[in-house]
């Protein structure tokens, strides 16, 4: 124990590992899985890539005999390093070539080849040469490098028909229309605690906040844990640049990221580290952190340390006050003012830290389900009819529970309450649709009673040697991985084989999930009959998705098949997080089921979300109901007992999941939703503009209209209707009296009445132009109204009758009168096109009328609009429209 370190190293290396090696040899660890008389060809393989090898083989129709009259022997290594070098010559002996299959790097392969450098006879080698060094190998890929690489003796025609399907799945190969990107769940502080003021940078480290990278948020660079800031040490001598904010998670602090701020202050580069404290390691599952990482003690430490300044921010950073901990030096502040924080804390030289202090937002969610925490006592809620879609809500909170309806009067936004943790930073976007519902829960739909007793499908059956193929794709978060355990638990139960693999995403929701499940017949052997979980491209028999825009992506449709697949899937889009980061995006449903209809021998598009939203109250739901629809359609070689006993079995939430399943087994196909005629469409709007202003007012829109629809070419209607549209949303524009009636609309309130129970007070969050001060960003700030503010509305309203008058207490403000003008502006630009209207000019004329669409949102993030509608219209005119 006491060796210096060369006798040390000679023990080891001269003495231990050849007794590891011995060790090995005794007890097989490298073993000929395969022999053959008069070998010629080997392959060496280690790992989990020996299963993904007998799955390529099976695919090829290599079978054991077949791979012995062929010559073909295979090696597999069980102790990677080091490598037995006699036992590899051994192996090597008398074969003319030899392809090692390992996962990622080269790491068998350079050992076998020193193994084999002194031989006076040695195979030739293949290995990274036809196999790729950068990803998990799939059957797929070793079944290429078998290809290139294998004697005629064994290239069977299946091989040869296998390596023709994998070309055409290549050829047939289409970008995704959108990707879902892992994001932060809703509420995550993260959406916060992220941000940076104008004109800063951050760099990113590991945990959920690593995703910020993508959020148009300045967020550059990553790192390994624990060398968060590390490369501006070094940087910070040779830029411009003087400061940088770097987030790093509580967790890593406590594992590792302490060094790192260390060294930050040993190097007196001017940073400031962000420590985003929320009690969780959140990234991996929510796990308790190692050790006591609270804000006081790392408050205490920071200042020990020598950070020049150290500040704590958070929902409530008061309560840590008192704390004996936390020295004197260290300042408080809201999270409402972080921004100011932020730009105090670039200015200061050298190391500084922020401590950013709020809960995981789905930790907290966990914790109020099983009643370890206070429930939400508020709820917000968006008057869509009010809502312009302008995303200023989503700016405010970069929440993906906001998301897109379409309604009667164009796109709206609401908040998916089965999403919604409660965090309310979207009410602060500059728009007056919110409200707060105070003692508010969701009305949850009782279980329903599914009555009707469908009859049970003849289940399908695996072909001998063959394992079933279920691909399951899904929104993190929805229970995507709950339904591959059921689904394995039933197969077990009946005694079949059974293999999974989940691929995650990286936030539990936001992110794609995805599962794969091989299923075997009753009382077979899971090794002969589902050598690999994973599914190799186009072997997929049957699809469940959840999810869209996962169905149709880069992960799930290589595994479809055109003469295969069977898929049952929600033909209803829910939004990624590229709608948070752009209000404009707008998703193509029909676009991406064809692309999964174009790789599939069947598709069944089901309304199931919104059918699941209004028949169960969540979307939690979902995956068992679709799971009904396809068990109902024969895709699931399971019996329906099975099924139910493992729904049982999972023990969550049993009643409605058994009839999530039971109504999923009765459900119908989408059909699709006739549109509304033109005229219907303009006599509705002329309608609101009468209730709007008046009848008189109504009048002056639909006589243009009626212009514009006559001067229409023959069997055309875009013109019309989006003049129609657009002409209505800048004749209503949303001043005081409107948001007033709008918001007092009987309509409005009894939809609030049935949608929630308990409500004991409403609030609205509003920003009066006399009343409202603009925040050290320069944004206004919303104010909160109770009650009374409501019932005011309702004598507020009738002030309609000054709009627009000298008597308008609110119409001489800048956004008004440019409303105003905007009503005439936009029908002059009309009436010049009208001019001129022809075939060879009329989609360039429809683009100049729809772009009055970008006109939308209120205060500076309309006038900001505004300007971009007049580009777009200068831009279409200098092309001559």
């Amino acid at each position: 124990l006491k060796d210096a370190a060369l006798p040390i190293e000679e023990r080891v290396r001269h003495f231990k590992l050849p007794a590891a090696l011995a060790f090995a040899r005794l007890n097989g660890f490298n073993r000929v899985v395969q022999e053959a008389p008069n070998a010629r060809f080997g392959i060496a393989v280690r790992g989990k890539a020996w299963s993904t090898l007998k799955q390529a083989l099976a695919d090829a129709g290599i079978t054991p005999e077949l791979a012995r009259m062929g010559g073909l022997r295979i090696w597999k290594v069980g102790l990677a390093w080091p490598l037995d070098g006699d036992a590899a010559r051994e192996f090597c002996r008398g074969l003319e070539s030899v392809l090692v299959v390992e996962d990622r790097r080269s790491f068998l392969e350079s050992q076998l080849r020193e193994a084999l450098y002194a031989e006076a006879q040695r195979p030739r080698l293949h290995g990274k040469d036809v196999l790729t060094d950068l990803a998990e190998l799939d059957s797929a890929m070793i079944l290429r490098g078998l290809a290139k690489t294998l004697p005629e003796a064994l290239r069977t025609e299946r091989l040869v028909a296998r390596i023709a399907e994998l070309d055409a799945l290549a050829a047939a190969a289409a970008e995704p229309l959108d990707v879902r990107q892992p994001y932060f769940c809703p509420g995550c502080p993260h959406n916060t605690s992220t941000r940076v003021p104008e004109g800063s940078h951050a760099l990113a480290g590991i945990g959920c906040h690593y995703l910020a990278k993508d959020m148009n948020r300045e967020s550059d660079l990553f790192s390994h844990m624990g060398g968060e800031g590390a490369a501006w040490i070094g940087q910070h001598h040779f830029t411009e640049t003087r400061h940088v904010f770097t987030n790093m998670g509580d967790g890593t602090y406590g594992h590792s990221g302490v060094l790192a701020i260390r060294a930050a202050i040993a190097s007196k580069a001017n940073i400031t580290y962000k420590i985003l404290v929320n009690s969780a390691v959140a990234m991996t599952g929510g796990q308790p952190l190692d050790g006591e990482m609270t804000v006081p003690r790392i408050a205490a430490q920071m200042v020990a340390e020598g950070a020049t300044k150290v500040v704590i921010v958070g929902d409530d950073p008061e309560r840590h006050r008192s704390d004996p901990l936390i020295p004197r030096s260290v300042a408080f502040y809201p999270r409402a003012e972080l921004d100011e924080v932020q730009r105090m804390m670039r200015e200061v030289p050298g190391c500084s830290v922020l401590i950013y202090d709020q809960q995981c937002a789905t930790e907290k969610r966990r914790q109020r389900k099983r009643d370890l925490a206070p429930k939400a006592t508020k709820r917000a809620v968006i008057n869509p009819r009010i809502c312009e879609d302008c995303g200023d809500c989503s700016r405010a909170s970069n929440c993906i529970a906001i998301e897109p309806i379409e309604t009667e009067w164009g796109r709206k936004r609401r908040i998916d309450q089965s999403g919604c943790n409660q965090d309310f930073s979207c009410v602060e976007g500059f728009c007056p649709s919110f409200l707060t519902l105070e003692g508010a829960e969701p009305v949850r739909p009782p279980t329903p009673v599914i009555a009707e007793e469908a009859q049970q499908p003849a289940l399908p059956e695996a072909a001998p040697g063959d394992a079933w193929n279920i691909l399951l794709a899904g929104v993190g978060g929805q229970g995507v991985t709950a339904l591959s355990a059921i689904l394995a638990m039933a197969a077990h139960l009946e005694g079949r084989p059974v293999r999974t693999l989940d691929n995650l995403g990286l936030a539990q929701k936001g992110g794609g999930v995805y599962a794969q499940l091989r299923i075997g017949r009753p009382g077979g052997n899971t090794g002969e009959q589902v050598a690999n979980p994973r599914i190799g491209q186009g072997q997929t028999d049957a699809m469940i998705a959840a999810d869209l825009v996962g169905a149709h992506g880069r992960m799930a449709r290589p595994l479809l098949g055109p003469g295969r697949s069977r898929v049952v899937l929600s033909a209803d889009v829910s939004p990624t997080g590229r709608f948070v980061l752009n209000p404009e995006t707008r998703d193509d449903p029909a676009a991406m089921l064809e692309s999964v209809r174009a790789v599939t021998r069947e598709v069944v598009a089901l309304p199931a979300a919104r059918t699941v939203e209004r028949e169960f109250g969540d979307l939690i739901f979902l995956n068992i109901y679709l799971l009904g629809a396809a068990f109902q359609r024969g895709l699931i070689p399971m019996s329906r007992e099975a099924l139910r006993r493992a729904i049982e079995l999972n023990g969550a939430v049993v009643p409605k999941n058994l009839a999530a399943f039971e109504a999923g087994r009765l459900a119908g196909e989408a059909a699709p939703k006739p549109p509304e005629t033109l005229e219907a469409m303009i006599a509705r709007r002329v309608a609101d503009l009468t209730a709007y202003q008046s009848a008189r007012y109504a009048a002056r829109y639909s006589a243009f209209v009626a212009r514009v629809q006559a001067a229409e070419l023959p069997g055309e209607t875009r013109f019309t209707r989006a003049v129609a549209t657009q002409l209505h949303r800048l004749m209503a524009y949303k001043d005081e009296y409107e948001v007033a009636r709008l918001h007092h609309d009987p309509a409005w309130q009894a939809k609030l009445a049935e949608g929630f129970a308990g409500t004991t007070r409403i609030n609205l969050h509003l920003a009066p132009p006399l009343l409202s001060k603009p925040g050290a960003d320069g944004r206004i700030r919303k104010i909160s109204f109770g009650p009374w503010m409501l019932r005011a509305m309702g004598l507020l309203q009738h002030g309609k009758a000054l709009r627009g008058t000298p008597l308008d207490p609110f119409g001489q403000t800048q956004e008004r009168r440019m409303e105003r003008a905007l009503i005439g502006e936009y029908r002059a630009g009309i009436e010049r096109l009208l001019a001129g209207l022809h075939p060879t000019n009329y989609a360039q004329a429809c683009e100049w009328v729809e772009a009055a669409a970008l006109i939308k949102g209120f205060g500076p993030v309309k006038l900001r609009n505004i300007q971009a509608a007049r580009a777009r219209w200068a831009a279409l005119e200098a092309a001559h429209v």
